[in-house]
């Protein structure tokens, strides 16, 4: 059985820290009040619609006064700004802020559905399934960086996913379609792992090389015979299907538990992942490889197969999440369809300090921004979507300066290996 062992750290926070968070607290808390009260009518109510779809029984809407709610939360956030500067809560600070951001967005929404109607339960369904690409690619990412190999490769992986997936399944099933995106993923995983390992070329461009092929060879394919021939465009998809009984839980049943096979699917990698890189000998040697190869070699790890094998499984893991564009959304292939699903995964990677939960966390919020700015456009809000688009980016940036934390990137990621 693998042993792990944990060595306990005496942190200390800076004051410094602390009274920047403070003072973060109180401006989100100025914003609530500024921004949204301000402008609010006074007997204006906020209409929350609680109906993701399928339901046999409808919840009743939820419905706030809006002036009150937007003051309540601005006084929360403002008390928890005064707490964290007088006295801090220490080691509970993220948590704090991540309470202080949820109040914020939550303003934000009900001001935003002020007089209106906002459907919360259709928001948080899509938001799960447009995060479900970028967490996949954010996976790929973890599996090839914890071993050491930067993969910038995951949006070429995923364009030649989608496109083989959209071929096979076209010709044959979208199960074997789902077979030949995944194994096509870990070919390109393969490629950047010959390159990376073998001739030591730099990772980034060996991965910017691998996503410049990717898109040539996908849109040269596409124009030249899929968009002719629709009969190899056509595959179909994988249907939603409901978990019996736990569909049936109001509200959160129909958005986590009536999903098609891609949702299910990275559930059940979450927690294998979770779990292997963690509380498994793999996952130990894994991460050993990434931090100190030298170290992993002198214990008589073969870093160079352990890389490889990484690389690949990412690849194969990017080819999967490019499937889920063709055989579990559209059903065809467009070029550059994945639109950079590749690369956000990347920054929802390093938002989530290279942690699978973490990354799932940054994909939601990824999903949740990008769902959000179509939902503004129907409630016909005077924001441009592209401020709500480039939030997330902010974010990952403030996280990058380390607002909330040091980022833990592996120790050797992007480093070749000579063996002596």
């Amino acid at each position: 059985m693998a042993t792990q062992t944990f060595h306990k750290k005496i942190e200390t926070v800076s004051p410094t820290r602390e009274r920047v968070m403070g003072l973060v607290f109180l401006t989100l808390a100025f914003c609530i009040f500024f921004f949204f009260s301000r402008d609010t009518a006074a007997g204006q109510m906020t209409k929350f619609e609680l109906t993701p779809g399928g339901l046999a029984t409808v919840l009743p809407a939820w419905v706030l006064p809006t002036m009150s709610t937007l003051n309540i939360l601005a006084i929360f956030a403002a008390v928890l700004g005064g707490v964290q500067l007088a006295r801090g809560f220490k080691h509970y600070t993220n948590w704090v802020l991540a309470l202080v951001v949820a109040f914020f967005v939550f303003g934000f929404l009900v001001w935003a559905a002020a007089g209106k109607s906002l459907n919360i339960g259709g928001l948080l369904a899509t938001t799960l399934s447009k995060s479900v690409p970028i967490t996949l690619g954010a996976l790929s990412g973890i599996l090839g960086e914890r071993a050491g190999i930067i993969n910038i490769a995951i949006e070429g992986m995923m364009l030649t996913g989608a496109m083989v997936g959209t071929l096979v399944g076209s010709l044959t099933n979208s199960w074997l379609g789902l077979v030949g995106a995944t194994l096509t993923g870990g070919l390109m995983g393969l490629l950047l792992g010959v390159l990376s390992i073998k001739y030591k070329a730099n990772q980034i461009i060996a991965g910017t090389v691998i996503n410049i092929l990717a898109t040539g060879l996908t849109s040269y394919i596409s124009a030249k015979f899929m968009q002719r021939y629709m009969e190899i465009n056509n595959p179909q998809i994988f249907k939603s299907f409901p978990i019996p009984g736990l569909a049936d839980i109001p509200f959160l049943g129909q958005i986590l538990f009536n999903n098609n096979l891609f949702v299910y699917a990275l559930f059940l990698f979450l927690i294998l992942l979770q779990l292997g890189l963690f509380y498994t000998r793999w996952g130990l040697r894994m991460r050993a490889v990434g931090e100190h190869p030298k170290a992993a070699d002198t214990l008589g790890i073969n870093v160079i197969r352990t890389r490889y094998f990484s690389v690949m499984l990412g690849g194969m893991m990017a080819g999967f999440g490019g499937a889920y564009f063709t055989l579990g959304s559209v059903g065809r292939f467009d070029e550059m369809m994945t639109a950079g699903r590749g690369f956000i995964g990347l920054a929802a990677m390093i938002f989530g300090n290279w942690m699978p939960f973490g990354a799932f966390g940054a994909g939601l919020l990824f999903g949740f921004a990008d769902s959000l700015a179509s939902r503004l456009a129907i409630l016909q809000i005077d924001i441009p979507s592209q401020f709500l688009l480039m939030a997330p980016y902010v974010a990952t940036m403030i996280v990058l300066a380390g607002v909330v934390g040091r980022g833990q990137a592996p120790a050797s990621e992007g480093i070749p290996y000579e063996k002596e």
